[in-house]
């Protein structure tokens, strides 16, 4: 019995540690894509996880294959982090 409790205690614990490594899902809008520099830039609404507020800014791209068949103009959900100093791209998926 007890040994069920503290299992459930640890299991709680360590889902509720994970939930901050979640990055915060933002809709945005392709401006423009750049394979060649591994850029892209989108007009989007505010991300508090990285103190932004609503702008059109250039990200790099983590892995240059995010880009496949991203075209200005679509309407996209992103994830971004603050990899090495630099806002980055982790993920994009058309809605």
């Amino acid at each position: 019995m007890m040994k069920h409790r503290i299992l459930r205690v640890l299991v709680l614990a360590g889902a509720t540690l994970a939930l901050p490594a979640l990055a915060q899902t933002t809709d945005g809008e392709v401006r423009k894509v750049d394979k060649t520099q591994q850029r892209i830039t989108l007009a989007h609404g505010e991300i508090k996880s990285l103190d932004l507020p609503a702008m059109t800014m250039a990200y790099r791209v983590k892995d240059p294959a995010l880009l496949d068949g991203i075209q200005p103009g679509d309407k996209v959900k992103f994830s971004a982090e603050k990899i090495n100093g630099q806002f980055t791209l982790t993920a994009i998926r058309k809605p």
